[in-house]
This record gives C-alpha cells, sequence and structure tokens, in this order.
C-alpha cells in the first residue's frame, strides 16, 4: 500500500496491532488475586440466576427432565470458549480480556467492537441480576413491592418496565462503591458469598435428593393431570428440538467466566492461575447446574415446575417451609456474588480501552489509595444501575447473549490467527497458483509458518464463517423444512458441511507456531473452528429486536471511535514516533505472535529487542534501542 493514500493510512488504522507485548509488571493495578479468589470470582459471576432461575425455567418450558443434557451441551460449548480465553490469558496476561487478545492479533477496529460489546455484556449482566435479585425478593414479599409502585409510579412506556426499580438502582451504586474502595475488598466479600452459594446450593441437593423419585423422569402422558399439556413425556418430552432449544438458553448460564480473564493486571501469576481457574470455576458450575437440575426435575414433575422462583415452589410443594425460608434468604445473598461478578470486569475494560486511548482516556485514572480505576466504576455503576430501574427483566436478558457470544467467536479466531502466524516476518514466499496449492496440502512439509501458509488460514477462517453463517441461516430459518419432502433443504447443508470440513482439514495441514506457553488449546483447529460455529448458531437464533438494539449500540461506539479514538490512540501514536532502520523500514521484532517493539514515552525513543538475522532468523542477542530523534 502507498503510504501517501488517505484510504491506504485510514486501513492501516484500522488494523494495527498492539505491539507493546509485555507482562503487566508496570501496571499501576493492585497484583492481589490468589487462584482461589480468581476461582471464586468465576464462580460467583456465573452461578447466580442460571442456578435460582434458569434450571426450573428450561425444565418447565423447553426440555423436562432432558435439562440436564442441555446443560451438558451448553457446558460443552462454553468450555471450548472458556479454553480458548485460557490460551489468551497465558499468551496476554493484561486487564482487557478478549479486547486485548484481538487487539493483539486481529487489530484496533476488531478490537474496539469486542471492547465496546464487552462493556454491553457486562452492564446488562450488571443490571439483570439486579433486577432478578429485586424480583426474587419482591415474591418472597408476595409482589407487594411491585404492586404498591405501579400504582404510584407506574410507566407506561413500551419499551420500558412497568415501574422505576430504585431498590436494583440502590443495589448497583453501592456495589459500585464497593469495586471503587478496593480490589482485595471486595474479592474477599466476594469469596464468602460465594460459599453462601454453595453451600444453599448443597442444601438444595440434599434436601431434594431426600425426595428424588425417578418415576418423575418416566411419566406418560396418560398421567398428566387434567388440562395439562407437557408434550410427550417421559425424559424428554419435547424432543431434541426441545433440548437444542434448552441448551441455547442453558448458555446463557455459563455466561461471566469471562471475567477471571480481565484480571490479568491484578492477578498473582496470571500466566498459571487464570487458566487454572476458568477450568476449575467452569467444572464447579457444571457440576452444581447438572446437580440442581437433576433434583428439582426428580424431586418434581417437570410440569409442576414454577419458572420464575423453582426453589421456593418446589419446598413449599414439599411443606418443607423452614428449608424454602433458609435457601431462599441464602440464594439472596448468592445473587449478591452474581452481581458483584457480572460488575467485576467492566471498569477493568474500561480502563484498558482508555490506557490504549481509543475511548475517553479520562477512564484510566487509578486512585492512588485504592488502586482501582475509580471512575470508570462509578460511571459503569451509575450507567448499570440506570438500566437495571428503567428496563425490567426479559427486556435486559434479550441483550445479554449477542456481546458475550461475538466476543467468544473473535477470541476462537485469534487463537487461530495467532498459533498459525508467520513470527519471524522473514520467510515470505512467491505467490503463483502452484505455490498455493502446494501450501493448500503442505506437500513441502513447511514446519514454520511462512506469509503464505498464515494468509490460507485467514482466508480459510473467512470462508469458514461465511459457510456457518449459511448454514445457520439454513437450521434456523427453515427448521420446519428439514424433513424428507424438503431433500434440497438437507442436500444444501450437507454440501456445505462438506467445505467446512474441508476446510478444517486445510487449516490443520499447515505449520504452527511454536512459542511455547503454559496452556495451549489442544486440538488445534477443530476446537475453535467448533466454538465459532456454536456462538454463530446461537447468534442466530436471537430475534430482530435484539439486533436492531445491537446495531443502535454499535452506532453509538462507532460514532465514539471516529470521533475520538483513532485520533488519539496510543498505538496510533507509537506508529508515528517509530523510527526506522538503514533501509527505511520500521523495526520490530514479534513474539509470541506479537508486534513486541516498544516506545519508551520517557525518553522519546523507541525501544526493540530486535537483533541482527543470523541463518535466515533473528538472533536474541545484542538488542539494542534506536532513538526517535
Amino acid at each position: 500500500m502507498r503510504q501517501g493514500s488517505r484510504l491506504d493510512r485510514f486501513w492501516i488504522a484500522l488494523t494495527r496491532k498492539k505491539r507493546n507485548e509485555d507482562d503487566g509488571s508496570d501496571s499501576q493495578l493492585a497484583r492481589v488475586l490468589s487462584l482461589l479468589d480468581l476461582t471464586g470470582l468465576g464462580v460467583g459471576s456465573t452461578l447466580g440466576l442460571g442456578v435460582y432461575v434458569l434450571a426450573g425455567s428450561v425444565a418447565y418450558e423447553q426440555a423436562g427432565p432432558a435439562v440436564v443434557i442441555s446443560f451438558l451441551v451448553a457446558a460443552v460449548a462454553s468450555a471450548i470458549a472458556a479454553l480458548c480465553y485460557a490460551e489468551f490469558a497465558a499468551r496476554v496476561p493484561k486487564a482487557g480480556s478478549a479486547y486485548i487478545y484481538s487487539y493483539v492479533s486481529i487489530g484496533e477496529f476488531a478490537a474496539f467492537t469486542i471492547g465496546w460489546n464487552l462493556i454491553l455484556e457486562y452492564v446488562i449482566g450488571t443490571s439483570s441480576v439486579a433486577r432478578g435479585m429485586s424480583g426474587y425478593i419482591d415474591e418472597l414479599s408476595g409482589n407487594k413491592i411491585s404492586t404498591a409502585l405501579k400504582d404510584t409510579m407506574g410507566m407506561n412506556v413500551d419499551f420500558l418496565s412497568d415501574y422505576p426499580d430504585f431498590f436494583s438502582f440502590v443495589v448497583v451504586l453501592i456495589l459500585a462503591a464497593l469495586l471503587a474502595y478496593g480490589v482485595k475488598e471486595s474479592t474477599l466479600m466476594n469469596n464468602i458469598f460465594t460459599g453462601v452459594n454453595l453451600c444453599v446450593i448443597a442444601i438444595v441437593l440434599v434436601a431434594g435428593g431426600m425426595n428424588c423419585d425417578p418415576a418423575n423422569w418416566r411419566i406418560k402422558p396418560e398421567d398428566f393431570p387434567e388440562g395439562v399439556e407437557a408434550g410427550a413425556g417421559g425424559f424428554a418430552p419435547y424432543g431434541f428440538a426441545g433440548i437444542m432449544a434448552g441448551a441455547a438458553k442453558c448458555f446463557y448460564g455459563f455466561v461471566g467466566f469471562d471475567c477471571i480473564a480481565t484480571t490479568g493486571e491484578e492477578a498473582k501469576n496470571p500466566s498459571r492461575n487464570i487458566p487454572l481457574a476458568i477450568v476449575i470455576s467452569l467444572i464447579i458450575i457444571f457440576l452444581a447446574y447438572f446437580g440442581i437440575s437433576t433434583v428439582l426435575t426428580m424431586a418434581l414433575p417437570y410440569y409442576l415446575q414454577n419458572p420464575d422462583a423453582p426453589f421456593p415452589h418446589l419446598f413449599e410443594q414439599l411443606e418443607w417451609h423452614a428449608i424454602k425460608w433458609i435457601v431462599s434468604i441464602g440464594a439472596i445473598f448468592a445473587l449478591c456474588t452474581s452481581l458483584l461478578g457480572a460488575m467485576f470486569p467492566l471498569p477493568r475494560v474500561l480502563y484498558a480501552m482508555s490506557s490504549d486511548g481509543i475511548i475517553y482516556k479520562k477512564l484510566r485514572t487509578v486512585h492512588p489509595k485504592t488502586q482501582t480505576p475509580v471512575l470508570a466504576t462509578i460511571l459503569a455503576g451509575l450507567l448499570a444501575a440506570t438500566m437495571a430501574m428503567l428496563f425490567n427483566l426479559q427486556q435486559l436478558i434479550d441483550m445479554m447473549s449477542i456481546g458475550t457470544l461475538l466476543a467468544y467467536t473473535i477470541v476462537a479466531v485469534s487463537v487461530l490467527v495467532l498459533r498459525y502466524e508467520d513470527q519471524t516476518l522473514l520467510q515470505s514466499t512467491t505467490v503463483t497458483i502452484p505455490n498455493v496449492f502446494r501450501q493448500l496440502f503442505n506437500v513441502d512439509k513447511l514446519k514454520d509458518p511462512s506469509s503464505l501458509s498464515s494468509g490460507i488460514v485467514k482466508v480459510g477462517i473467512c470462508l469458514f464463517a461465511v459457510l456457518v453463517c449459511a448454514v445457520c441461516s439454513l437450521l434456523v430459518l427453515a427448521t420446519d423444512e428439514l424433513n424428507t419432502e424438503y431433500p434440497g433443504t438437507i442436500a444444501a447443508i450437507s454440501v456445505l458441511g462438506a467445505f467446512m470440513v474441508l476446510l478444517i482439514i486445510i487449516t490443520a495441514l499447515q505449520p504452527t507456531e511454536s512459542t511455547k506457553l503454559t496452556f495451549k488449546v489442544p486440538l488445534v483447529p477443530l476446537l475453535p473452528m467448533l466454538s465459532v460455529f456454536f456462538n454463530l448458531y446461537l447468534m442466530f437464533q436471537l430475534d430482530a429486536g435484539t439486533w436492531i438494539r445491537f446495531a443502535v449500540w454499535i452506532v453509538i461506539g462507532y460514532l465514539i471511535y471516529f470521533t475520538y479514538g483513532i485520533k488519539h490512540s496510543v498505538e496510533g501514536a507509537l506508529a508515528k514516533k517509530a523510527s526506522v532502520n538503514e533501509n527505511g523500514t520500521t523495526v520490530t521484532t514479534v513474539k509470541n505472535g506479537i508486534d513486541n517493539s516498544a516506545f519508551d514515552a520517557s525518553h522519546d525513543k523507541f525501544v526493540s529487542t530486535v537483533a541482527p538475522v543470523e541463518n535466515g532468523k533473528r538472533s536474541s542477542k545484542n538488542s539494542y534501542s534506536l532513538n526517535n530523534e
């Protein structure tokens, strides 16, 4: 590209990558979080509404007793995404989660898109948990709170709640103040609440288990009470479609583990502890969901479940009133844990983006005493509190998934890009049709990635994503046609699926980089590509209204980026100050697939660890720096 072209410069700005990869040792944030703290954060942020509402509602509405299979399917999809997060946490132990991961591998514009979506996810996650906890308390009070507010301050607006929920507003502000006070103090509170949460789950498992009857998994239609329509009965009364619909809903019960990955600058030994905490927390979460859904559906027939508050209803039916109140009060404390975990990552993403200059830099201010991003935390709390007050739970949940799923997709793609990236930048290959065909199947058995092999992988990923979108469109939009009367639909899916498998094989044949990490995703490229498929399929399940609201949010974000971020980007400033070597090319080095040049602002120079080329490779010796004058 010609540097003089305005369009070329614009494209370079959109695709510039984060250069200064480091271990976060120069961070202003307090590095105080242990493996226990990180695991507690992951469990606490995830085991909330999923346990206390989701298990009963999915059993009642979608899957019946097969809700346990729905949770298993959702757990597998989440686990694949978690493995991708874990590898990136090992590569880039910095605050920012998927935002940083996409910045170092794909480019600034994609990073801003993901960061903006993560802000949406965490804001709505915080608001929805606060609103859910308020609804749980209202249910226990006999709906007296909501009735009084509707009568005195009812809001007759279609896209708003029926009444302003001041309880949720106050709860979120108190939480924001707690997070602004200090990370260690807030995680101590989180660990206590998580312990209460696990105790409540244990009580439900024991008390409910004492009343389990396996016959409730084998109920026949003729045994239904009069007037009850509950599918075909048995273990899977709504069939495979019901199980998969339940899995799509259960997936949202696993959203939250990624908050662990945002603590890269506050975790002790992040390269080891963050991947471990992600894996351990997901195992705990799945076992809790599996056990709870088993007990609920065995202790009470699925068609008698209460989709809004299954625990109180279960023990009310069993006439175990003392256990009902113990579990209900414990559930409220547990939702406090989920609330903390939902909001914890939000100011950290704002901090990371503002530190890079692509949103307002004032948000990166860290208080010298608390060592937390106070302004970002308070503003995030105000936004989440306002949304919790003005929108009802269903409106918030409708928006919660789309940003998360897109973030998961980008992380999976980033794993593939970095794993197959040409890190030396020296193995350029003449692009001819014979060379391309030879490299498609790696006929020359190339051991290290080249520019051609890396390019083939990137093109293959793009084609794979297009094919996945086509298959998902057929599966979602033409579900009713998937039978023997419409062989064309099945044939089209089969052909598209065959091409997807071919792309996976071609990608698998390409050479990968050999960087040693504390954790790497196994079965690459299969698992990341499966993650892309699962995530895009679930995104296609969302209704048009959700996509419209998402588009509005994205437009607001892009206005901020194109009017402020693209001009004030730290990486853009570094690019302007980059020194050039004698040949007039930018001095750079690549490590772990990341451009590793670093600008030393205090001395106004670029520091590089690049050494002369020896035997076709850069030597690690004789690092030097170049003045920028």
